[in-house]
């Protein structure tokens, strides 16, 4: 029993990311643009996320109170972080997302500075296993608490490797032919769409004070963040400032609804450029005044 309950935690706690993949279905269908993505797994993997949460900070809450380990501030959170979630894959922004670059770089911004933060705030992991029966938690904690499992996580949180990661994953992306290579085939679309989300997981998840172990301070988180505003701003102001469309396959849908390709492409540059550049500095500024208050107390 302790196994499988286990195996259901691990499959849980990957519900989230392999969710960002559900658009693929719609875009290399060439859905219609006003369409809604109501693949049923898809609907399934949130909703499962979401009553796991519910049901495991209410045994939380039951066992050691609101005002420790996830209260009602992350639970706030959490909800925020999954409804931008189900929004960014279920609403017609997916299948947009399939027609004009504009559309697909909100979608993609959805999910990597809205999206992953607020989820990480909510601290799913910790109320997901309190879903679990005390016997199952137990046993999920020993697997965990195994060399590999605890080698592998600390790995992949390290700060500094987080944001490699993360910086890796969207430079390679956005070079166009892996970006055409991922609208053609739906095999890369999967894989461009799992390390968007999965490696903003876990650049969040370093930046936000999940470090128990504290190998790096918040100045370094704020660092991290600028550094993050920096290189994704520099990758957007290419994308605008750029004379031609570097996408081909995004040339005849912008045409086939009447857009200018070269605009669509300047106004998704400026998408990743500007709003989502202020969502950084905004979480640096946020870590920084928290560092500051905590010296002050």
């Amino acid at each position: 029993m302790g196994a499988h309950a286990v195996r259901a935690l691990i499959a849980l706690a990957a519900a989230l990311p392999l969710a960002a993949l559900a658009h693929t279905t719609t875009a290399a269908a060439g859905a219609a643009p006003w369409s809604w993505n109501f693949a049923p797994w898809l609907l399934a993997l949130l909703a499962l996320s979401a009553v796991a949460y519910g049901i495991g900070l209410r045994r939380l809450w039951r066992h050691a109170g609101g005002a420790r380990g996830v209260g009602a501030q992350e639970a706030g959170c959490f909800a925020l972080g999954w409804i931008t979630l189900a929004a960014a894959l279920v609403s017609p922004i997916d299948a947009f997302g399939g027609q004009l670059f504009s559309v697909h770089m909100v979608q993609h911004e959805l999910l990597m500075v809205l999206a992953a933060p607020l989820l990480v705030l909510g601290r799913p992991l910790a109320a997901w296993t309190w879903a679990l029966a005390p016997a199952q938690r137990r046993a999920a904690g020993r697997l965990f608490a195994t060399r590999g499992w605890s080698g592998a996580w600390s790995a992949l949180t390290d700060p500094l490797a987080a944001f490699a990661l993360h910086a890796i994953a969207l430079w390679a992306w956005h070079l166009p032919s892996a970006f055409d290579a991922a609208l053609a085939h739906e095999g890369w679309h999967i894989a461009q769409h799992a390390s968007f989300l999965g490696t903003a997981l876990f650049f969040w998840w370093s930046v936000l004070g999940h470090d128990p172990r504290g190998r790096y301070g918040a100045g370094h988180s704020a660092a991290s963040l600028f550094a993050t505003m920096m290189h994704t701003g520099a990758l957007g102001a290419l994308l605008s400032l750029a004379p031609q469309p570097w996408y081909a396959p995004y040339v005849a849908t912008t045409l086939a609804l009447g857009l200018d390709p070269a605009q669509d492409q300047q106004l998704g540059g400026l998408v990743m450029w500007v709003p989502a550049g202020l969502v950084y500095v905004a979480a640096a500024l946020w870590v920084l005044g928290r560092l500051l208050t905590r010296e002050r107390a």
